[in-house]
């Protein structure tokens, strides 16, 4: 596949040199023949799976030992787009020299993670995440040929979205790495929900046990609860906080009053703002300004400052004292 043919230039940036090195020149394409096969005395299987999310379609080739399981050749050919292709190479070369158990283990994230050049960036472009979906289906169809099983047996995934054959780890993967904030950019990563629409949200023609908008919901309020644990331990320094600068020690204040006390003020339509943080005779106070409805609300000298100043002080183990001006 040549850069200049199926390939934009600006896309073609986005995709890892690893993933154009295997578009162009992939190293496990061809077949296997029944010849080959006996000849060597080993047991061939053929599995054939097409991916209705986009229109490719994969065959893969195992020679496996029947003595031991273990696959000592692969090779697939692919009928699809270059990431297919790419991906295909891979999962390919991924099969060889494991059991069939173990080739089982393999799956869509896996093929997608060995193709990238940084472990924190994708191997390809977000639109294209959905190619590598192939790879886990087509391992199971040849495991349950080889075995002699019906495919659910291998079915360890839950699937999100039977239409484009999306589970819930992929999903979680893509929205984690790629920051996604909308079903829409969900759909263009992934291709989940781009089809029968049911698993999007309540509703459709089909009930779900987990519908997209929840997953979003929740991985995005993972993500947030991360941010803000991260920023606590960045400003904690060594935890120490009488040992901390006082930029050090205003950050932590914050942190733990954006996680642990402003939702609650937010809630009834209030909020804190940190005036001043001054160390008298070795002890801290904390002078604070109540915002909107907390400023008439008849408990912010009472239960509210105390529950603030005890999780302050639980939270940065320091004997620290809130003040109200």
């Amino acid at each position: 596949m040549a850069r200049d043919t199926l390939i934009g230039g600006a896309l073609w940036e986005e995709y890892s040199s690893e993933v154009q090195r295997r578009m162009n020149d992939p190293i496990n394409m061809g077949e296997i023949t029944q010849e080959e096969a006996d000849s060597a005395e080993k047991q061939l299987i053929i599995a054939d799976f097409g991916a209705e999310s986009c229109g490719d379609a994969v065959r893969l080739y195992w020679m496996i030992d029947p003595k031991n399981d273990v696959i000592v050749k692969s090779r697939f050919k692919s009928f699809g787009c270059g990431t297919a292709i790419a991906s295909s190479d891979m999962m390919a070369e991924l099969c060889m020299e494991k059991t069939v158990d173990e080739a089982l283990k393999i799956t869509n994230i896996d093929v997608e993670k060995a193709l990238r050049d940084d472990p924190n960036i994708p191997a390809v472009p977000g639109q294209k995440m959905h190619c590598s979906v192939m790879a886990y289906d087509v391992i199971k169809k040849a495991a349950s040929i080889y075995k002699g099983v019906d495919m659910s047996e291998f079915e360890t995934e839950f699937i999100v979205c039977e239409c484009a054959r999306v589970s819930l780890d992929t999903l979680k993967e893509v929205i984690r790495l790629n920051k996604l904030g909308s079903i829409e950019q969900i759909v263009d990563y992934t291709k989940a929900g781009g089809f029968c629409k049911s698993c999007i949200k309540p509703g459709g023609h089909e009930k779900k046990d987990l519908y997209l908008v929840d997953l979003l919901a929740e991985v995005q309020e993972e993500l947030a609860k991360e941010a803000i644990s991260k920023k606590i331990k960045e400003a904690k320094g060594d935890g120490n906080f009488n040992a901390m600068s006082l930029v050090q020690k205003l950050r932590s204040i914050e942190s733990i009053l954006e996680e642990y006390i402003r939702p609650t003020l937010k809630a009834d339509h209030g909020d804190v703002e940190v005036v001043d943080l001054k160390e008298v005779d070795g002890e801290h106070e904390l002078y604070i300004q109540y915002k909107g409805e907390c400023m008439s609300c008849s408990m912010n000298t009472t239960t509210t400052l105390a529950g603030m100043q005890d999780m302050l002080n639980f939270k940065l183990k320091t004997n620290l004292r809130v003040m109200v001006i």
